[in-house]
């Protein structure tokens, strides 16, 4: 009897030693990694179940045992919300550590460029700008606004690839603020502009209607809209100055604008002389009639909605006053416009 009682003892103790021993063997398991070396970049692609992220951590070196992991995941029922991304994780970061930042998406940021193109630029400055943002050359980013290959929004706005544009998406890059990625490529740059426009377009309630009500085709209305920019300072203005043009188009009158030879110079000038006013190209609206064959900056929203809506008057002159309002003088004769002139002179 008292050996009965024995092996029963014995055969307690056995089974409470491995009960014990498996309860400390799963405790262990399931304790963090010890702290070594940096943090580890992991990539948690979109599909990947929470089977196959224990298995990954486990990979690199986060986790011990993914299949303790997966277990604790079940207990607390957790992992169908974990987001794709790169995470960087370090080995002794515990399990609810690494449940709460899959939860949460908390992923690496992404090294990106932010860069401003003001309005009015034209391409070669936008060029510039670029290169100096991705320390590249300008010709990277010129030869892209010249073609304009591989780039979606080009057929979606319906972009012309007319030989007598200097730059064929001149017009077409919005000034904007813009954070993208540091390794997007060239195209993907110049791309993200042109959508840009697409979206501020968007925003102009009507704007394809309004376009057709005028007669305009996009690249015509992108043109007038260059035009106010450069000649305009004082948004008030701008819808006034549009309808100006507009007003010298209707009547065949050359458009007679400083900022279309201006567009032609390697460098501005304070001011244009006789012999700039004959220079031979179809953007000298002092020599051409109509509009030049598209536009010579990036124009903002307002000059844009300005050219879709102008201001109507009976106004054919502007000359800008020289008291450094930078507003201007507006006459409807030939003959006002010239008394305006000799009123700007007096007022420096």
């Amino acid at each position: 009897m008292k050996a009965v009682i024995r092996t029963v003892l014995i055969l307690i103790l056995v089974l409470a030693a491995a009960a014990g021993g498996g309860a400390w063997y799963i405790w262990n398991g399931m304790q963090p990694v010890k702290p070594a070396g940096p943090a580890v970049t992991v990539t948690i692609e979109k599909g990947m179940g929470s089977s196959q992220i224990a298995d990954l951590l486990e990979q690199e070196g986060i986790i011990k045992h993914s299949l303790f992991f997966k277990g604790y995941l079940k207990w607390v029922q957790e992992g169908s919300s974990f987001k794709a991304g790169t995470y960087q994780v370090s080995p002794g970061d515990s399990y609810d550590t690494l449940i709460s930042r899959l939860n949460a998406g908390d992923v690496v940021k992404e090294a990106t460029v932010t860069f401003t193109i003001p309005e009015g630029y034209t391409a070669v400055q936008v060029a510039e700008k670029l290169a100096a943002a991705w320390n590249q050359k300008p010709e990277v980013f010129l030869a892209l606004i010249d073609s304009g290959k591989g780039m979606e929004a080009v057929s979606k706005l319906e972009i012309p690839d007319n030989p007598l544009l200097r730059h064929r998406l001149e017009g077409y890059l919005f000034p904007e603020t813009y954070e993208l990625a540091k390794d997007s490529t060239p195209q993907e740059v110049i791309g993200a502009m042109l959508e840009q426009l697409v979206k501020k377009l968007d925003t102009i309630p009507e704007w394809k209607a309004k376009l057709a009500n005028r007669g305009l085709s996009l690249h015509e209305l992108l043109t007038v809209a260059s035009l106010v920019e450069r000649e305009v300072v004082v948004d008030k203005e701008r819808p006034l100055v549009a309808g100006i043009i507009y007003n010298r188009l209707d009547k065949g009158q050359k458009l007679e604008i400083d900022a279309t030879v201006q567009y032609l110079l390697d460098k501005q000038k304070e001011r244009l002389y006789e012999k700039d006013l004959k220079v031979d190209s179809p953007y000298n609206t002092y020599k051409q009639a109509g509009l030049p064959p598209g536009p010579i900056s990036s124009p903002g929203l307002a000059s844009i909605e300005a050219a879709m809506t102008p201001e109507v008057s009976d106004y054919f002159f502007y000359v800008t006053k020289k008291d450094g309002s930078q507003g201007h003088l507006f006459a409807r004769t030939y003959k006002e416009h010239l008394a305006n002139i000799q009123k700007s002179k007096q007022n420096p």
